[in-house]
C-alpha cells in the first residue's frame, strides 16, 4: 500500500531551480527568470502557458529562493474581499508575493483591486493563466507586469520527468517499472507534466504485481477507465459541448445543467460556453421564442464582466431557459437555403425598381423607378416581388410548428397568400 495519498505530480513538484526540467528560455543558465531570482529583484509577473508546464511551481520557487512571504489565491473561488484581506495582511515595509492561479477568471473589479498594491510595491503579483493575457487581463494591470510564456513540454522533457519519478518517488520505487512503450503516455499528456505523472501512477498501480509493464494499450485502457480528461483543446472538450448543446436542443434542462457543471469543473472558459448559447438561441430556438436570443446575448455580456464563480449561476439560468423554450430551426434552414441558392445561381441582377439611385444619371436610367413605398399603402404592405426575376416566388423561410411561428405563418399568409399555405 502506498505511504502517501498525495498525487505523484504533487510529490514530484520541483522545489528549486536546479530540479526544473523544461522552460530553458526562462530558467536555463542564461534564462531571464533565473537571473531575476538570483539577483533577488523579482518584478510582478504573469505566467502564461498550457496546464502542467510549471506556472505554479515557478511561483513557489520564487518565494522559496527569494524568501518572500507567499500568499495564494485561486481566481475560481476568490472575490474582491479575498484580495483586500491578503493586501491588508502584508507586513509594512516588506514585499510579499501574491500568487493568483487562473488570474484570467478575475473580472475587471477584482483585477482593479490589485492595482494600488502593485503600483506602490506593496505586493509582487504573480499570476498564472492558460489564456492570452492580452485579452483576459486589463491593460492597467498588464502594463505593470512582465509576461513570461511557458511552452508545452517536449517528449524528451516528459521522458526525463518520468524517468526521474520512477527512480526517486518513494511509492513508485516499490515497483519494478518496465517501460516497453511510451507513445500513448506522451500523446495523452500533450506536453503536460502533471497529466503525465498522474497517468503514469494510475498505470503502474493498476497492475496487481510489483512488476509494472507499461504498454500503449494498457495506458489507453487505464486512461479511459480512470482519468477524467477535460482538455480544452482535446476530444472531451468537443464531446461535452456537443452533449450540452444537444441536451438544450432536446429540451432537457437537467442534462443541460449536468454538462454545464462538467465544463465548469473542468475549467472551461466562460465566454466559450456563453458564445455557444448565443448561437444555439438563434439556430435552435429562433422565432419560436425571440426572447431566447436576448437572454443568451445578455448572458454573454454578463459573464464577460462577472467571471467565475458567480458566472456559473448566470450560465445555468440561461441554459435552463433555453432548454425549456419552444424550439425551431427555421431561421437556420432559411439562411442555409438562401446561401445554397446564391451558390447555385450566382450574382443575379437586382430588380431595377429596388436599386439605389443617388445620381441624376441613375434616375434617368430608371434605377428605382416603379418602387412602391410600403408605408404608403393599407396595412403598410404592397404585394410586390422583391427577389430577382429568375427565382421569383421562391420561399426560403418556412415557419416552424410552434405557437409563435404559427402566428407568423398566419400573418405572412394574410399578405403573401398561397406562398405560406401549408
Amino acid at each position: 500500500m502506498f505511504k502517501d495519498i498525495v498525487p505523484l505530480a504533487e510529490r514530484m513538484r520541483p522545489k528549486s531551480l536546479s530540479e526544473i526540467i523544461g522552460q530553458g528560455h526562462l530558467v536555463g543558465d542564461q534564462g531571464i527568470l533565473r537571473n531575476a531570482i538570483i539577483s533577488g529583484r523579482i518584478p510582478s509577473i504573469i505566467f502564461w502557458g498550457p496546464p502542467g508546464t510549471g506556472k505554479t511551481t515557478l511561483a513557489n520557487i520564487i518565494a522559496n529562493e527569494v524568501r518572500i512571504p507567499f500568499h495564494v489565491l485561486s481566481a475560481i473561488n476568490a472575490g474582491v474581499n479575498s484580495v483586500r484581506e491578503v493586501i491588508a495582511k502584508v507586513s509594512p515595509g516588506r514585499k510579499n508575493v501574491l500568487f493568483i492561479d487562473e488570474i484570467h477568471r478575475f473580472n475587471k473589479l477584482q483585477q482593479d483591486a490589485l492595482l494600488g498594491a502593485v503600483e506602490k510595491g506593496k505586493i509582487t503579483l504573480i499570476g498564472a493563466t492558460t489564456e492570452n493575457p492580452s485579452f483576459e487581463v486589463n491593460a492597467s494591470l498588464l502594463s505593470r507586469t512582465q509576461v513570461y510564456r511557458l511552452n508545452p513540454l517536449t517528449n524528451d522533457e516528459l521522458n526525463s520527468i518520468m524517468v526521474q519519478a520512477i527512480a526517486k518517488d518513494i511509492n513508485l520505487k516499490t515497483y519494478k517499472v518496465i517501460i516497453k512503450q511510451k507513445e500513448a503516455l506522451f500523446n495523452l499528456s500533450g506536453g503536460d507534466a502533471r497529466k503525465l505523472l498522474n497517468l503514469l501512477e494510475q498505470v503502474v498501480t493498476s497492475q496487481k504485481l510489483n512488476n509494472a509493464v507499461i504498454t500503449d494499450a494498457l495506458v489507453i485502457k487505464v486512461a479511459q477507465q480512470k482519468t477524467v480528461l477535460y482538455d480544452k483543446k482535446g476530444e472531451m472538450h468537443y464531446d461535452i459541448i456537443s452533449a450540452f448543446i444537444k441536451s438544450i436542443r432536446g429540451s432537457d434542462p437537467n442534462a443541460a445543467v449536468y454538462y454545464l457543471a462538467r465544463m465548469i469543473e473542468g475549467g472551461e472558459e466562460v465566454k466559450f460556453i456563453a458564445r455557444r448559447l448565443v448561437i444555439l438561441a438563434a439556430e435552435d430556438i429562433g422565432n419560436a421564442n425571440p426572447t431566447a436570443l436576448v437572454m443568451a446575448t445578455s448572458t454573454f455580456q454578463a459573464v464577460s464582466v462577472i467571471g467565475y464563480p458567480e458566472s456559473r449561476i448566470i450560465l445555468a439560468q440561461c441554459a435552463i431557459y433555453l432548454a425549456s423554450s419552444p424550439k425551431s430551426n427555421s431561421s437556420y434552414k432559411a439562411i442555409i437555403g438562401a446561401q445554397a441558392e446564391v451558390v447555385r445561381t450566382g450574382n443575379l441582377p437586382i430588380p431595377i425598381e429596388l436599386r439605389n439611385a443617388p445620381t441624376q444619371w441613375m434616375q434617368t436610367e430608371g434605377f428605382g423607378k416603379g418602387y412602391q413605398y410600403a408605408h404608403d399603402h393599407s396595412g403598410n404592405f404592397i404585394l410586390s416581388e422583391f427577389l430577382p426575376t429568375s427565382i421569383s416566388g421562391t420561399k426560403f423561410y418556412d415557419p416552424g410548428s410552434n405557437p409563435r411561428e404559427e402566428e407568423l405563418r398566419k400573418h405572412l399568409r394574410d399578405k403573401w397568400k398561397e406562398k405560406y399555405e401549408y
